[in-house]
C-alpha cells in the first residue's frame, strides 16, 4: 500500500495503515467533521478546534460561556457525527453522586425467586458526557464526577465498572451568575485538559443563526467516524514524535509561570501567586501533537504549543492582588509568557 492510498473510514480499525496515512486521514476527517457541524452550528471554529484536539488527546474540557451559545447542541451534534453515545447531566444543588455514577438495587429472579443486587448504570456511562453547570452541585458530587474522569471507571460497593472507551467529559459553567455555586478547587480544575471560552457570535453569524433557527429544517448530520477509528486515531496522536527542543520549550513555558522558582519571569513573580504544574506541560505536548495532525502537519512545532497554550494554562494560573489591581488578566499574562520565552533553544 502506498502512502497516498485512501483510508476506508468504514473499516473496523485504521491501525493497519502507516502513521503518515492515518495523520492525513485525521486531517481530512477534521475538515469533514467541521462541514457536518456547520449544518447545525454557526461559527465557533476555535471552540471546535480545541474540542477536537482534546478528544484526540484523550482529554476533558471545561467550557465557560453565557447561556444560549449552543454549547449543548454543539457537543450533541459532534457525538452524532462521531457515532458516539451522548448523555447530558444537569448539575443541581440536590444532585447526589449515585445520580451520576449509578446505584445498586435489589432484583428478584422470576424463575428461582432469588434476590440479589443489580447495578444500574448512571448517565456517566456514555462516550461523551455533558456535565452542565458543574459548579452548581456540592463538592461531594463534583468529586465523584472528577474521580470517574481521572480513573475512567466507577466503583460502587467495592465493585469497579469500566467506563466506555472513548470517554470524554465536557463540563460547562456560567461565568456571570455565581450566587449559589460551588467553585471547583484548583486541584480539580487541573484535571481538565482545556478550559474553553465560548464567545458571542459575530453580527453576521448571529443573523445566520436567526435564519437557520427559524427556517425550514436543514440537512441531517451524517456520521464521519466510528468508535474504533477514534481509538486508533488517539493512539496515532500519542505516537507522533516530538523533538527535544519542543519538550524544552514546553518546560520553559511552565517553569516561567512559577513565581517561586528560579526560572520564573519577573512579571510572573509580580502578578501570579501560583503557576502551572507538570500536568500542564504534559497537556501542552499532547494537545500540540493533536493540533499539528488536525492541521495536516507531520511534525510538532513551537507554533502548535502557542496555539494550545491559552486553553491549557488559563485555569491553572492564579493571579494575585497586583494583577487584579492593574487590570491584568490571566490571558494577558499567558500571551506575555509566550512572547518572552525563547523558542529556538537547542536541546542540551
Amino acid at each position: 500500500m502506498k502512502i497516498d492510498d485512501p483510508i476506508d473510514p468504514d473499516a473496523p480499525t485504521v491501525s493497519q495503515y502507516t502513521d503518515v496515512q492515518v495523520a492525513r486521514f485525521l486531517a481530512d476527517t477534521c475538515r469533514e467533521l467541521k462541514a457536518e457541524l456547520a449544518k447545525v452550528i454557526v461559527g465557533q471554529e476555535r471552540v471546535i478546534d480545541e474540542m477536537l484536539a482534546a478528544i484526540f488527546s484523550r482529554g476533558h474540557c471545561l467550557m465557560q460561556g453565557v447561556p444560549g451559545l449552543a454549547k449543548t447542541l454543539l457537543i450533541s451534534t459532534l457525538a452524532q457525527a462521531m457515532q458516539l453515545s451522548f448523555r447530558r447531566i444537569q448539575f443541581t444543588p440536590d444532585l447526589m453522586p449515585s445520580d451520576i455514577t449509578g446505584t445498586e438495587m435489589i432484583s428478584q429472579d422470576p424463575q428461582t425467586g432469588e434476590r440479589k443486587f443489580r447495578f444500574l448504570h448512571g448517565p456517566i456511562f456514555a462516550n461523551i458526557v455533558l456535565a452542565d453547570e458543574i459548579n452548581r452541585t456540592p463538592p461531594k458530587t463534583q468529586a465523584a464526577m472528577l474521580e470517574a474522569m481521572q480513573e475512567r471507571r466507577v466503583t460502587v460497593a467495592g465493585q469497579s465498572y469500566p467506563l466506555p472507551d472513548p470517554f470524554f467529559v465536557l463540563a460547562t459553567q456560567n461565568p456571570v451568575e455565581q450566587e449559589g455555586t460551588y467553585p471547583l478547587p484548583e486541584a480539580q480544575l487541573d484535571r481538565f485538559m482545556f478550559m474553553i471560552n465560548v464567545e458571542y457570535p459575530t453580527p453576521a453569524e448571529e443573523r445566520l443563526i436567526y435564519k437557520m433557527g427559524t427556517g425550514a429544517k436543514g440537512e441531517a448530520v451524517q456520521p464521519v467516524l466510528n468508535e474504533k477509528n477514534i481509538l486508533s486515531l488517539q493512539e496515532t496522536v500519542r505516537r507522533m514524535p516530538v523533538a527535544d527542543h519542543i519538550f524544552g520549550y514546553a518546560e520553559r513555558i511552565v517553569n516561567a509561570t512559577r513565581p517561586k522558582m528560579p526560572g520564573a519571569l519577573e512579571f510572573c513573580k509580580k502578578w501570579l501567586t501560583w503557576g502551572a504544574g507538570p500536568r500542564a506541560g504534559l497537556n501542552l505536548i499532547m494537545a500540540a501533537k493533536a493540533h499539528a495532525i488536525l492541521h495536516g502537519q507531520l511534525h510538532v512545532g513551537t507554533a502548535n504549543i502557542d496555539a494550545v497554550a491559552l486553553p491549557i494554562l488559563r485555569h491553572r494560573l492564579i493571579i494575585g492582588f497586583a494583577a487584579q489591581s492593574e487590570g491584568v488578566s490571566v490571558e494577558d499574562i499567558i500571551r506575555k509568557v509566550l512572547a518572552a520565552v525563547p523558542k529556538n533553544v537547542k536541546a542540551e
